[in-house]
């Protein structure tokens, strides 16, 4: 058994995800803003600790990260407060949890992006605060000594998990890979499986639901993915 945080914890993967980890004898600490959220929390067998990622210092960070094995990294500002909050948020914030996650002695750091995480950010991109932010925050993890995996789902979707998964890049026209459809619970699955899976450190694994099982995909994942730029 080992310590997991899930930051983000009341979000829609986070609560997928914290039964999945807690049902797998880890156990698991999920950081919430909204004190209100803490009794859904506590339902998944999560304990919740309230603490804004927003407005928490990397010292705070690294207090609750205390003991930990490994961080996941689930929060977002949503789109909410405009561009400055999405930088404070997906960004900023993301490179604290980083650092905080060192200096509390974790190693494992799974990171929940987007499918379109690389590459330069055209202006017309349907959201281009967000993906810079992550684009940024994604690169700065790749240049840190902990054993990331960044994760790149598709269109967010409510179906039921397939627990299959197609692993490969979006391009083109579908600059939020809004096409590449996802299963909340099928991210929460590859969250649960990359943390089980050395060959997934220092990968980046784009994916929607598909055909393969995902205890295969993500354990055969190209370098090549890893390439940002």
């Amino acid at each position: 058994m080992s310590r997991i945080v899930i930051v983000g914890g009341h979000g829609k993967v986070a609560l997928l995800t914290a039964p999945l980890l807690v049902e797998a004898g880890h156990e698991v600490l999920s950081l919430i803003r909204n004190p209100d959220h803490a009794e859904e929390v506590s339902a998944t067998g999560a304990l919740p600790v309230v603490l804004s990622v927003e407005e928490a210092s990397t010292e705070q960070l690294t207090q609750a990260f205390a003991g930990a094995r490994a961080v996941v990294w689930s929060a977002g500002a949503g789109g909410k407060g405009g561009p400055a909050r999405t930088d404070a948020v997906d960004r900023a914030a993301a490179l604290r949890s980083m650092d905080a996650a060192a200096a509390a002695g974790a190693t494992r750091y799974v990171m929940v992006s987007f499918i379109t995480a690389y590459g330069e950010v055209p202006e017309d991109h349907p959201l281009r605060a967000y993906a810079v932010a992550k684009i940024a925050a994604d690169r700065h993890l790749q240049s840190t000594d902990l054993e990331w995996t960044i994760l790149g789902p598709g269109g967010l979707t409510a179906q039921e998990p397939s627990g299959r998964i197609t692993v490969e890049r979006v391009g083109g026209d579908d600059q939020s890979g809004a096409s590449a459809l996802t299963s909340r619970g099928n991210v929460a699955r590859v969250i649960a499986a990359v943390l089980d899976e050395p060959r997934s450190v220092g990968r980046v694994i784009p994916f929607h639901d598909g055909d393969t099982p995902i205890a295969q995909a993500v354990a055969d994942v190209p370098l090549a993915y890893a390439d940002l730029s």
